[in-house]
């Protein structure tokens, strides 16, 4: 059965043709035969209104252009004229807008949850939005400590600097950013540390990670895809020359690498979780032995992974998917 999918997403104009994730699923829903909308999450509206309003209570709607994707540089997307599209007259909606996870994100995924699983037709959003808004990614992974390298999430300076004394070489995250933004490494003796402290503090009320650095960061931090809670494979990410991070963004270089049996512990050891919640497609970070991230919100990686590994992930997304909704 043809489905209509609506992509809420950052400009289709813009991305890479030759790494975005969001692409390639698109490209695969299209070659199933499937009816592709796409739009902007600030084009949203949510109808508030009596039965006289003109838009009815609980009506979510995006203004969507019908789009044709073709994996051609300067021609890969071909759309029609918007339209005030129903999103709860869709089969399917990809959450795929990139982070940071503020106030926006989070209230999208409250408007999405208006379709979500909700009428006859039962609209599916992947992922599921109340799962992600529950799951902040560098958050999500303290529920499994066993797996995480020594880590502390606070506001305590005091705290931060006495994890900092104790481990001497650590990395600082901020919680809600993406493609490696704003994160530190700040090894025994540098003077740094207070200052960042009193840099990010100054401008946010939110707390900080603290990680003890990993020296395996050198020779990668493997980014494994798991579908519908099962691992489809990975790709390891090696930062650059004089970068601590190895994110893509950041001139990390991807290499094929092959799944060790901690890596297949871990997958197990959280795989029920992320069905049960709905989170299809999702891409944790590994360095070592240790799960540093459990990314939900716009996961990256299939063009690479399939590049390594003479496979089609976006297929096994929307196999996810299609059966689901079966």
């Amino acid at each position: 059965m043809a489905l209509k999918i609506a992509v809420q997403m950052d400009p289709l104009e813009h991305v890479n043709i030759d790494g975005d994730s969001t692409f390639a699923l698109m490209l695969e829903a299209q070659n199933r035969g499937h009816e592709l909308f796409v739009y902007p999450v600030e084009s949203l509206v949510l109808g508030e209104g009596g039965a006289e309003s003109t838009l009815h209570h609980g009506r979510l709607s995006a203004l969507a252009r019908p789009v044709r994707v073709q994996r051609a540089k300067g021609d890969h997307a071909r759309f029609g004229e918007p339209t005030r599209l129903d999103l709860g007259e869709t089969d399917v909606v990809l959450m795929r807008q990139d982070p940071p996870f503020d106030m926006g994100y989070i209230t999208a995924t409250h408007m999405l949850e208006h379709v979500h699983g909700v009428g006859p037709g039962k609209t599916l959003v992947v992922n599921d939005p109340k799962s992600v808004r529950d799951a902040p990614e560098k958050l999500l992974v303290t529920h499994f400590p066993d797996l995480m390298p020594p880590t502390l999430v606070a506001w305590d300076r005091d705290a931060l600097a006495e994890f900092r004394s104790r481990y001497g070489d650590v990395i600082l995250k901020p919680l809600y950013g993406n493609g490696g933004a704003g994160i530190f490494r700040i090894r025994e003796g540098d003077e740094n540390f207070a200052s960042l402290l009193e840099l990010h503090f100054s401008r946010s009320r939110e707390p900080l990670m603290i990680q003890r650095y990993e020296p395996l960061v050198r020779k990668g931090d493997k980014r494994i895809i798991l579908v519908d809670g099962e691992p489809i494979g990975a790709i390891n990410r090696v930062p650059a020359t004089g970068e601590a991070r190895s994110n893509m963004h950041v001139g990390g270089r991807a290499e094929a690498v092959e799944l060790t049996a901690r890596d297949k512990e871990i997958c197990a050891r959280i795989g029920s979780h992320l069905r049960d919640s709905g989170l299809i497609f999702v891409g944790i970070d590994v360095i070592g032995d240790w799960l540093t991230e459990i990314n939900v919100t716009s996961p990256t990686g299939l063009q690479e992974l399939d590049r390594f590994n003479a496979m089609n992930s976006a297929g096994l997304v929307w196999n996810a998917i299609e059966k689901r909704l079966a």
